[in-house]
Formats: C-alpha cells, structure tokens, sequence
C-alpha cells in the first residue's frame, strides 16, 4: 500500500501528483478486483472521481466509471439512459450535498407544512433509491448532507421547527433510519467529513459559483476516502486483525524499566488519561470483531504484568494472540499470522516506533501500518484511516469473533497430545448444521462472501439482496454450514451456490472461513450438496476454480474431492466435472444435523 493515501494524508501533493500516482499504482504488479462504478452528480463530480480512482488502486480494486451529467441525479436513477444500463455498474454512487436538498422551511410554515415538506424531500431520495434498486439491484451509495453555512436562527436554528440546521439533521436521521434496514443502501457520512475540514473552507462559494463544485478541492481527497473506505468493504479489502505494541502505545513508559507502578495509565493525570482513553477505543474495536493482538519486544512476564495494571481497560484475555518477546517484529506478525490462518494483509500494526514501523512496512506485505506520532493523535489517526469499515449489521458472528479465535487456539492445543489426526478430529465432538439459506443468516452469508479470499474458489462477491434472491431462486442449489465443536460454536463458516442448468449443477461459489480449515468441514458441506443434487435428478456438478493471488489453497479442491479436470486455460482458469451416480460420502468426523 502506498503512504501517501495513509491519513494524516498530504491534500495537497494528492491533488498534485494525480497522474504520477495513477501511472505508478497501475505499474506495480497488483492484481486487482475490477469493478465498474456509476456516479449520479447533484454537482461537479470529476475531482472526487479521479482522486477516488487512486485511493480504490492502492486498496487492490480497478474502478471504471461512468458519469452522469451535473444536477441529473434524479432524472438519470428514475429513466436511466442507455449509456448507463449496458455500462451494469456494479455499484452507483449519487453524488448529493446540502446544495442538493430542494427547499427548506420558511418562518411562515406551521408544524404541520415543515413535516409534509421534510416528508417530501426524503420521499425524493427514497424513489431514487427504490427505483436503482428495481432497475440494477446492486449496491448504491448516497452522501449524506453536511450543515448548512448560515444559522439564520441562531443558536435556535438547531431545536426550531423553521431552522435549517433542525431540517438537515432530521432529514439525515431519515436517511439513516433508511440505511439501518436495506440490504443495498449505504451513507456515505460527508455531514462528519465536512465537519472535519470545517464549515467555513467547506462552503466557500468560489468553487460552486464558478465550476459547481460543492466544496473546495482541499476537501476531495478525503471525501474520495471516505467513499473509499465503503467500497473497500463491502468488496472484502477490510483489515481483520490489530496488532499492537505495549510500551508507549498502549501504556506510557517502559513496562520492564519503569515497573507496572510507573507506566502511564489512569485517568487521574493527563499523562495517563490519554492511553486510558487510547485503551477504551480499541477495546471497542474487539467488541465488532476486530482481532486484537499484541506485537511488543518485551518480556513476556512484563508483557502481562502491564495488562494487569488497576487501571488498565485491555486485559490479557481481551488478546487473541500475545507475542512479547525479543525476536524481531516482523516475524512475530507473520507468525501470528499464521497461528490465526490469516494472510500478513489482514493486519494493521500500530506502534510508536517509528523504525519499528518501517521494518515492518518493508517485511510484511500489505500490512497497514499508521504512523502513530503522538499518544493524543493515536485515536485519531486510525480513526480516519477506516481499516475497519462497516456495511450493513454487525453480525452475531462478528460479535463472537475474538472468542472464536481464542476457542481455535483451545482446539489447537488440545491437538499437541494426540498422534492420530482423525482422533484428534473425533475428540472435538464436532457437529455440523447444514442447510439452505434462510433470511436469518443472509447478513453473515453476504458478510462471508466479501470476506473470504483463500478458501474461495471464484472470489465472487454478493450483496445481501443478491444472496436473498438467490435464496429463493429455484434455479440455484445453496448451502450454509454452522459448525460447533467441544470448545464453542464457530457460527456460520461455510457457504455454497451451485447453479441449476438443465441436469448440470454449476458451482458458482464455494467459501469457507480459514478458522475452520483442516476440520474437515468441507467434505461435510460436499456430501450434502451431492445429496441436494441427487435430490433434483442432477447428474453431474461442474467447479470451477478461478485463480487469484490469495486462493491458491483451493487450486485443486475439487480434485482432492475426486473431480476429474476437463478444462485448463494459460490463465490457470480450470474447470472439474463430478458424476453424482459414482460418489461416495466422504466425511467421517462430523456429525451432520439437518433441521
């Protein structure tokens, strides 16, 4: 990943060099997921188009756009031209500002004209919404409205019914309300970037009078970052893990010098007070399911008595994976990497050393690493970096996460006493829940198909209204699989849809989470899908394996279950062919529960 685009970013110079950064992000060997973007313009679009280009190939993602005219948002999402219909974006962003909500109230109008006026200018977007949603089905992303640039009111234009600033923020808390319960729209929160430039740059008219622009240009870049930071999700290009130094990151002082009496933390000086509150915010990051790890060249015994202090928020059980030692840290990430199944990208290393910071920036490839320069920054700055964007509902999964992982390493461990491999998988006791999709697990099924990346045969992404269509479909075969041992529930880790064509099922995905591999949960998942065929007269199920730099785990998958090849390109692209007649089950370790 290139700096450059790591907040605390340089506006300016990303303004500057736009098209030396382009030529050298598409010159520097990544392989990128391509995706075609549709903008519907309130205003001119072009800047916050190009910059977020960049920001989208420095996340691994190879964006093509399509553009609307300026102020055609509406009439473009509701008669969509043919330009924009064969371009089948596969997401659509409309572009509004405050300068886009069409009438506020006026000090005249009664209570009940101000509602039917807040009713009208949401019921604008709403159809926009809805008729997208008819007409595409794919994700779209709408800017919420930032503050208005005068109080007319006063003070009082935040609680009267008249004032504008009332009207913008419960026009927001409408969109929001929307937001929270659809499976396609998401808010991209321009209301807190502009608070962040502040006001008075933002609404300095220069920009709008003469070229329409809705901000100044010092404020593109981070719009296209934050706009980013959406897409980057929902395309599975989140970080999962945050792996953390000790001292003077999460303490102040020196744990092993200074003792546990005489580091920083508490809330009774400001010295203390600022990692306390440093603490607190990444303890809520484990609370969404981020994995917290620790990455501190330390004694271990220190390592521990610092996470005991009194006044510590983050305790030695809040930590997946506890590396203190003097080996370099580098290794200790890739090794954790590797006790968590997970590749070195999926890490963020947070530590106040700035040579610390480099050695792992060079060693560990795709590694985010932040420069954190000061202890009452560090909130701040990966705050804005968005590692760990959310779209849509946080799932019960994403909540049990950490728990999760810490139950894998119980299992792991289990495992070092026992020779035989299969004893080892029988002593887990493990039971599988296989079935169908259904709407109660469709958030977790989608979340699964846009973040899984080695156990994934096509990499295919699904939204959640794409994965409940096709749940529904009768022409589709789906799978889901919950998989609970001895040690705790791993919820739901595997996923398959194959596509019904005439006596031939077609797998069009097949995933499965890297925390259950070598369970064995895939030839479970297998002998149920061959039994769901069957059911259907199906006589053969064609994979297909779609090459990717992270998938190579299942380059032969479907061979290891007794798939015979059929077809291979110079790409790597390869196609298995398996006849339902001849198979025999395969799975003997878990005990499969249909409900």
């Amino acid at each position: 990943m290139n700096d450059i685009f790591t907040y605390p970013f340089d506006a300016a110079e990303i303004m500057k060099k736009q098209k030396k950064l382009k030529r050298e992000l598409l010159e520097d060997g990544t392989a990128r997921i391509k995706k075609r973007i549709a903008i519907l313009c309130g205003s001119t679009a072009d800047a916050v188009r190009d910059v977020l280009e960049l920001f989208l190939l420095n996340y691994g993602i190879e964006p093509e756009f399509w553009t609307s005219e300026y102020g055609r948002f509406h009439d473009d999402a509701l008669y969509p031209p043919e330009e924009l219909i064969s371009f089948k974006p596969d997401i659509i962003y409309i572009h509004t500002t405050y300068r886009n909500i069409g009438s506020f109230p006026s000090l005249s109008d009664s209570p009940e004209t101000v509602i039917a006026l807040l009713d009208k200018q949401f019921g604008h977007f709403r159809e926009i919404w809805e008729s997208l949603d008819r007409k595409f089905g794919c994700p779209v992303i709408q800017n919420n409205f930032e503050q208005p640039p005068f109080r007319l009111l006063g003070n009082r234009d935040f609680s009267d019914i008249h004032g504008r600033v009332r009207f913008v923020n419960e026009l927001n808390a409408m969109l929001a309300e929307y937001a929270s319960h659809s499976k396609t729209l998401n808010i991209c929160d321009i209301s807190y970037v502009a608070s962040c430039c502040g006001l008075d740059e933002w609404h300095d008219g220069t920009q709008w009078y003469m070229y329409k622009y809705a901000f100044p240009m010092g404020a593109v870049p981070y719009i296209a970052a934050n706009l980013a930071a959406i897409i980057k999700a929902m395309l599975g290009k989140n970080k999962k893990v945050l792996a953390l130094d000790l001292d003077n990151t999460l303490w102040g002082g020196v744990v092993g010098d200074d003792g546990v009496e005489g580091i920083k933390i508490g809330r009774d000086l400001p010295s203390g007070q600022v990692y306390s509150e440093f603490q607190d915010y990444v303890k809520l990051h484990k609370d969404m399911g981020v994995l917290l790890t620790i990455c501190s060249k330390n004694d271990e015994e220190n390592a521990y008595d610092g996470l005991g202090h009194p006044d510590a928020s983050l305790h030695a059980d809040d930590f997946t994976v506890i590396q203190a030692n003097w080996d370099n840290k580098d290794e200790n990430i890739l090794r954790t990497a590797d006790m968590l199944n997970l590749l070195p990208d999926s890490f963020v290393f947070a530590d106040d050393n700035p040579a610390e910071r480099q050695i792992v920036r060079d060693r560990v490839k795709g590694a985010a690493v932040p420069e954190m320069d000061g202890a009452e920054n560090y909130i701040r700055i990966l705050d804005r970096n968005r590692y760990f964007e959310v779209v849509g509902a946080l799932t019960e999964d994403d909540l049990k996460r950490s728990e999760m992982y810490k139950q894998n390493a119980l299992r792991a461990a289990a495992g070092h006493d026992i020779a035989d491999y299969g004893e080892y998988l029988d002593s887990l006791e493990m039971k599988a829940y296989i079935k169908p999709f259904e709407p109660l697990y469709i958030p977790r099924i989608a979340q699964l198909t846009n973040k899984s990346n080695q156990f994934n045969v096509t990499t295919r992404r699904y939204t959640e209204g794409e994965i409940a269509n096709i749940a529904f479909d009768p022409h589709y075969i789906t799978l889901y699989g919950r998989l609970e041992d001895k040690f705790g529930d791993n919820g739901v880790v595997s996923v398959v849809i194959g596509n019904i064509r005439g006596t031939e099922l077609h797998i069009d995905l097949w995933i499965m989470s890297c925390r259950v591999l070598k369970r064995d949960m895939e030839l479970a998942m297998l002998d149920e899908l061959v039994k769901a065929a069957k059911k259907l007269d199906i006589k053969a199920i064609i994979g297909h394996y779609l090459p990717t730099l992270k998938n190579s785990m299942v380059k032969n998958l479907f061979g290891r279950f007794g798939f015979e090849k059929t077809y291979e390109d110079s790409k790597g692209n390869t196609d298995w062919r398996l006849e339902t007649a001849e198979y025999t089950p395969k799975n003997t370790h878990i005990a499969v529960i249909m409900q």
